[in-house]
């Protein structure tokens, strides 16, 4: 029952015509959709670097009809409906896309290329499905903008940066996302994936994606003549050292049942092959769904690489440096309103197309939303691109399609778009419904 509503009143649910109505506007609005994802497909922006692709989906929103304010939080852009008395519901998607070269053949494939901090030109692409979310946003947005009679309360709809890098949630929170607009009792975000097929969605109650955190380490040495090692102090080799025993600590000091990742993504050190340098960068991420364990990585990755360290005889003012750069906490999605989403979804798109899925090590800072006291009930889920790839289990290398971040990856926009779409609207008229 809404907060205003009497005890006379009851749930409108929307009927089979309804839904019929929705996804007849859903297919004449498909072709400028597709154009809308073409477009940011082919022109994507790093994380912080956002300016165009926030100003593209502030004007679309506008378009649709809601009240929009842009640069919260960096280039984080936030558009307001109130439609009559109703909880209040967040709907997020993320605007930033990667440092990686496309190699998809796509017709409208990404040629851009941008600056990032330390590496120098890269090519760029959205090679996490970024463009997918924002463009199932905006279908969402105008639908139900267009359906404004099945529901009832306020939309929140969030255009996030910075997701790339763990940023985006938290500046949006600290620049007032949940104080200067209507804060939200719910909310909701979704997530492409090639491991379904399109035109299906997946999901679970509780832990779903793991917590995440990176850190850079700066291995230290004493640098010389490539001809003279014994009168230095090899970070190159130390590097190697503590890359191979930070593979164990997962592997040795962790449970086996508990999952754990740890990777080394980045190496960078020395200029030429003669010359021994005076350090190396190490970038390290690791992945997990508890405290617990998120604190014995981190202190396990300090006591390994300072332990090698002393093991070459370095003094104590050469000790590796350990700057952490970000982390974000596991997202756990509310099971209640997991257990309504789960009905919504089946209500649109066929009990076969939703699917309860495994928990999954990736990392999204969405979990933001959800802490720090703010209390709000989270619900994040899972957009099948795959094209010909017909069950959750079908992974063998042979069928698999590229995964995200690869650079071959490429969604299939329709089903998913569509779909996306659906399920979106559906949470909606599930979350907000109308008053008779």
């Amino acid at each position: 029952m809404s907060p205003s509503a009497s005890s006379e009143e009851t749930v409108r649910k929307p009927t089979g015509k309804d839904f019929d109505r929705i996804f007849a506007q859903l297919n004449d609005l498909y072709p400028s959709l597709f154009n809308l994802y073409t477009h940011l497909h082919a022109n994507p922006e790093l994380s912080g670097q956002e300016v165009e692709t926030a100003r593209c989906i502030a004007g679309q929103l506008r378009t649709a009809g809601l009240q929009v304010s842009e640069k919260v939080g960096g280039h984080g852009i936030v558009a307001v409906f109130k439609n009559g008395e109703g909880p209040t519901v967040l709907l997020r998607a993320d605007l930033d896309a990667l440092p990686i070269e496309e190699r998809t053949g796509l017709p409208y494939a990404s040629t851009s290329r941008g600056r990032l901090a330390g590496k120098g030109e890269v090519g760029l692409m959205h090679a996490c499905g970024h463009d997918i979310h924002m463009t199932v946003l905006v279908g969402a947005a105008r639908i139900l903008m267009e359906n404004k009679d099945l529901w009832q309360g306020t939309l929140v709809l969030v255009g996030q940066p910075l997701e790339e890098v763990g940023a985006g949630a938290r500046a949006m929170i600290e620049d007032g996302l949940f104080t200067r607009f209507p804060r939200p009792d719910y909310a909701l975000a979704l997530h492409v994936t090639p491991s379904l097929p399109a035109g299906s969605v997946g999901l679970r109650e509780g832990l779903f994606w793991a917590g995440c955190a990176s850190l850079d380490i700066v291995i230290r040495g004493i640098g010389g003549h490539g001809s003279r090692p014994h009168e230095t102090k090899d970070p190159i080799v130390m590097a190697a050292e503590t890359i191979l025993l930070l593979q164990t600590i997962v592997s040795r000091e962790i449970c086996p049942l508990e999952p754990a990742v740890l990777s080394v993504g980045s190496i960078h050190g020395g200029t030429k092959g003669n010359i021994i340098p005076e350090e190396v960068l190490l970038q390290v991420n690791y992945r997990y769904f508890s405290d617990e364990i998120a604190r014995h990585l981190r202190s396990a990755i300090e006591r390994t690489a300072r332990g090698v360290a002393i093991a070459a005889g370095l003094p104590d003012e050469l000790m590796p440096i350990l700057v952490d750069q970000y982390s974000g906490p596991p997202i756990n999605n509310d099971p209640e309103l997991a257990q309504r989403m789960f009905a919504a979804f089946r209500g649109v798109l066929g009990n076969q197309q939703v699917i309860r899925t495994e928990r999954y090590t990736f990392s999204d800072d969405f979990s933001q939303f959800g802490t720090s006291g703010s209390g709000i009930p989270l619900c994040y889920f899972l957009l099948g691109t795959a094209e010909n790839l017909t069950t959750a289990g079908e992974t063998a290398a042979e069928t698999s399609p590229p995964g995200i971040h690869n650079p071959a990856y490429a969604p299939l926009p329709e089903p998913s778009i569509k779909t996306g779409v659906k399920a979106m609207a559906a949470a909606i008229l599930e979350i907000l419904p109308r008053y008779a």
